[in-house]
């Protein structure tokens, strides 16, 4: 039962120093503030230990794709590598039989305890917000397409993001959350009172707010105000200086609260890789100066972050250290756990898995524990 000791340890929404841990097996077994009950087995004196990142919203890394079923493996060792040790693997919109071989990679994935189960972003988008999807084969999400997917996931799909403005969406929003699949709003075109009522039907998440949707107006606010004003979702962030201004990121984590915002890399498979040309699904992307854009346009792709490298970001958010620290902790660990559903995970604390991250000075990488196993 190793017990580890560390300079500070974020518990029970506070920054304890000293903290300490004691693991057994792929559990903590327990935690507390100030110097641990016995000589530690690991000590970590100058260092912060925060819980496992949560990434609920990722396509690859490290040069690997989770659209690869051989690739799977090694896009998920890469983002645990920068403290991810749980994974919400997505795909991209693609043509059926392509998707339905997509999910059942992932599925057996997700089976084997590799990611945390499945994302499907798209094929119900709108082709008006595609991004970086293939706007040739995004559709209307059709019933006999919604129950191939579900059955092919066996239980492994958490979340779906789809336009609700969608011929025939309201019955997918029904049929995914009667399944127990967490609904997302996003690359959409919907208005606000057409995203109301997707909220209204069971959606829970707003998929990366303010990209991949229409610009909130004044007179015509459309769904990043109806996401942002209900209590019961979750809006995802890219906090990459990219996707999202500083200003805006700063204003949503005020206005919508740390245990209401998921932070993201939604990263491609460029993550951690050299500039050059790369894919995401059908689409073929550029990557220059660390952004990935869809060739030749200025549409983004998906980013090249990791999530330590967003974590540091949004932990200088306020003045006061300490409270930014346990908001990034909640952001980045707790909220997307809550959002999916997802127990165990997501905090340090006494029969939770044993998941998390040792943190330098700098606040980067010192060391990665996923399931009692230092990696």
């Amino acid at each position: 039962m190793p017990l580890i000791r560390a300079g500070a340890v974020v518990l029970d929404d506070q920054v304890c120093r000293p903290g300490w841990l004691e693991i057994t097996g792929a559990r903590i077994l327990a935690c507390g503030a100030g110097e641990p009950p016995a000589p530690p087995d690991r000590d970590f004196p100058d260092c912060l230990v925060v819980p496992g990142y949560i990434d609920m919203h990722v396509h690859g890394g490290g040069g690997a794709s989770y659209l690869d079923a051989e690739q799977i493996d090694e896009a998920a060792q890469f983002h645990r590598c920068h403290g991810t040790t749980t994974t919400l693997a997505s795909l991209v919109t693609a043509a059926p039989d392509t998707l339905i071989a997509g999910v059942r990679a992932l599925a057996e994935a997700t089976r084997s305890g590799t990611v945390a189960g499945i994302h499907l972003e798209g094929p119900w988008l709108a082709t008006a917000r595609c991004g970086a999807h293939d706007p040739t084969q995004m559709r209307d999400p059709e019933p006999g397409e919604v129950d191939d997917v579900l059955a092919a996931g066996e239980g492994t799909i958490r979340m779906v993001t789809l336009a609700p403005e969608r011929p025939g969406a309201g019955e997918a929003i029904r049929r995914f959350v009667d399944a127990g699949v967490v609904v997302a709003v996003g690359h959409t075109d919907a208005t606000y009172e057409q995203t109301q009522q997707a909220i209204a039907l069971g959606a829970t998440v707003g998929t990366h707010l303010f990209n991949a949707m229409p610009p909130l107006h004044h007179r015509e606010p459309g769904p990043a105000l109806a996401l942002l004003e209900s209590p019961a979702v979750t809006v995802e962030l890219i906090p990459d200086g990219v996707h999202v201004h500083p200003a805006a990121v700063h204003a949503v984590v005020r206005a919508a609260g740390p245990d209401r915002v998921a932070v993201i890399t939604d990263a491609i498979a460029a993550a951690g890789c050299e500039d050059g040309a790369y894919r995401l699904g059908a689409v073929q992307v550029d990557v220059r100066a660390g952004v990935a854009r869809v060739h030749a346009t200025s549409t983004i792709a998906g980013s090249t972050a990791t999530m330590d490298q967003l974590f540091r970001t949004i932990s200088r958010l306020g003045p006061d250290a300490d409270a930014a620290l346990v908001a990034a902790v909640q952001m980045t660990s707790a909220t997307p756990a809550r959002a999916l559903g997802l127990g165990r995970v997501g905090a340090l604390q006494a029969g939770y898995d044993a998941n998390l991250v040792v943190l330098d000075r700098e606040l980067r990488v010192a060391a990665v524990m996923a399931q009692g196993a230092w990696r």
